[in-house]
């Protein structure tokens, strides 16, 4: 019998964004704290990472154990993936190539990176925790990142989605728009459109502003693009973490709570609800599980609250 595509259902309204590489950069446990996120949070709905340089880090080498266990314990608690493909995805430095594909020329990292596509949806395509593929993270944006190759490839970005469209017709492939005002005209259309809202970021002078993009701004875009396009448009990334000058290890708990502490992360969630463009990625859950296990426990009680109040239909 023939599988039924795996639409993005309407529950629960918020998930959050994890990644394996950022909770050893914060020096948390990676299991401890994705089974709070989704224990004791009671998270279900996460966006996961396939980073290339973590899972191929030799030419034809897999090793996928530790994305593994994260789609296993998702599926023990009932949570949906969304997970992330292709060779930009969240968390600095953005483009996580390994290093043996710098040294090669473009066509060839470009066959290997299709190669590692390949691999991932063949292995994860029947998993019971897949929900979606989110193809390529802001794959367009130039100005953040450290991407040596500068590639920014609209035909690359076709190739690789006709290629996750052809292994798997059956789950729906999520791409992120690369900024604030930008509408998606040229090809390729995924089947869901993603973008991402933070409302207070350092500026180039090192001064912290407020977003100048109100709530209905997002929204009315949103609207726009699904109207033109016809696909569905989501929240895939909301602010819940600080912003600074820095690294948030380097940054004291003080620096931090300027651009992110719980009334603000309350207001972003508002915020978010305003626009109405569901479901919404919390960006940030690795964070709050430091500042617990650090003894604070504000952003971790205030992420239960949101959790646990916000509508989840």
């Amino acid at each position: 019998m023939p599988r039924r595509r795996h639409l993005l259902a309407p529950t629960p309204y918020l998930g959050g964004s994890f990644s394996v590489k950022y909770c050893r950069e914060l020096t948390v446990e990676p299991k401890a704290c994705l089974r709070a996120i989704l224990g004791d949070l009671g998270v279900r709905r996460l966006r996961l990472m396939s980073y290339w340089n973590e899972h191929e880090k030799q030419p034809g080498s897999y090793d996928f154990a530790e994305l593994d266990w994260q789609m296993d314990m998702a599926a023990e608690y009932g949570a949906r993936v969304s997970l992330c493909l292709g060779k930009r995805q969240p968390r600095w430095p953005e483009c996580h190539m390994p290093d043996w594909a710098h040294k090669l020329d473009k066509a060839e990292w470009y066959e290997h990176l299709y190669a590692f596509i390949r691999t991932v949806v063949e292995r994860y395509r029947d998993h019971p925790a897949l929900e979606s593929w989110q193809l390529e993270n802001e794959a367009l944006l130039r100005s953040f990142g450290h991407c040596p190759d500068k590639d920014f490839s609209h035909a690359r970005l076709r190739k690789e989605l006709a290629t996750v469209k052809r292994l798997d017709p059956m789950h729906p492939v999520i791409m992120t728009l690369s900024d604030n005002w930008g509408f998606p005209w040229r090809r390729p259309w995924p089947d869901i459109f993603g973008f991402s809202v933070y409302t207070m970021v350092m500026n180039k002078r090192r001064q912290y502003e407020a977003t100048k993009f109100a709530w209905w701004w997002h929204r009315f875009r949103a609207n726009v693009i699904r109207l033109v396009t016809r696909r569905p448009v989501i929240l895939h990334e909301l602010q819940a973490e600080p912003w600074g000058d820095r690294p948030i290890p380097r940054m004291t708990p003080e620096q931090q709570a300027i651009s992110m502490n719980p009334e603000r992360l309350g207001y972003n969630v508002g915020f978010a609800c305003r626009i109405d463009k569901a479901p919404v990625y919390l960006w940030g859950l690795e964070w709050w599980y430091l500042r617990r296990s650090q003894g604070d426990e504000g952003m971790w009680s205030a992420a239960r609250r949101v959790y646990r109040t916000v509508r989840q239909g």
